[in-house]
């Protein structure tokens, strides 16, 4: 008997230029073999450059649309990144409490775009803390994120590990916080979880085409996680994908930060 994949939700916004986002989460889900199905909670425009606009869909659709597939297809695992207003992280919040409180979550807290652009208001963090980060299995802010949400300075792993320590605190299983944006020749991930922190690190690659590594390395955890892998292999499986996917991008065009090759698996460059 033919063995299914096992399922992986995503609760996220649209990225017209692919790199990040839902077409980000799908590709690198179909990469490492996991089904997915979407709750889509914004529409952008987006391209190398930036993000031009967004359209929030309404809080009920985005509650709806996470309801009807937990209840007909199910979900081994859950991936949350960008939510965009207090309406929809209320609507995701309650119905994840009432429909999945006991099906793994990854929650991305994005909160702007590689860009800069602001993609989460003070409201909506508020209802992040408070509903959300109680529901979370693993938690990856990375530098900015982590200061944001705890007032921390970040200057080095330390550092990193005292905000996820703090993040933890508001109920969060375990907390990734990511390294990306530090100086230096290594790339440091720190996981703080029950049992301590533990670093992850990796040589920097110089690259323009770093768009949507966030969305990217959320979404390959939550797959292992989806797949029955432990949380540290969940996160080396990540670590390996995201940086094969910078070292193989395609480098499309623009002024901008391209995207990676997700798809590096089946397409080499």
């Amino acid at each position: 008997m033919r063995r299914a994949p096992a399922r992986l939700l995503i609760i996220a916004g649209s990225d017209s230029g692919g790199g990040a986002g839902l077409q980000a989460d799908i590709k690198t889900a179909t990469a490492l073999g996991v089904y997915t199905s979407t709750a889509v909670t914004a529409v952008t425009v987006q391209d190398t450059r930036g993000v031009h606009g967004i359209h929030h869909v309404p809080a009920f659709i985005v509650r709806e649309q996470i309801a009807c597939v937990v209840d007909d297809i199910g979900a081994d695992a859950i991936k949350v990144g960008m939510l965009g207003s207090a309406g929809i992280a209320d609507a995701v919040a309650e119905t994840l409490e009432r429909s999945a409180k006991y099906i793994p979550l990854v929650l991305d807290p994005v909160l702007e775009s590689t860009s800069g652009s602001p993609l989460l208001d003070e409201n909506a963090i508020s209802i992040l803390k408070a509903r959300l980060f109680p529901l979370t299995a693993l938690l990856t802010p990375n530098i900015p994120e982590a200061e944001a949400l705890t007032g921390i300075t970040i200057r080095d792993a330390a550092d990193m590990q005292r905000a996820g320590d703090e993040l933890r605190a508001f109920g969060a299983s375990a907390v990734l916080v990511k390294g990306g944006h530090a100086s230096g020749d290594l790339i440091e991930d720190v996981l703080v979880a029950d049992k301590g922190a533990l670093v992850f690190s990796s040589p920097r690659i110089d690259s323009r085409n770093t768009h949507g590594t966030g969305c990217t390395l959320a979404t390959a955890i939550a797959c292992g996680i989806a797949q029955g892998l432990q949380l540290v292999e969940s996160i080396e499986r990540a670590r390996a994908f995201v940086l094969e996917a910078i070292k193989t991008a395609p480098d499309f065009g623009g002024g901008g930060r391209g995207p990676l090759n997700h798809m590096h698996p089946i397409f080499r460059n």
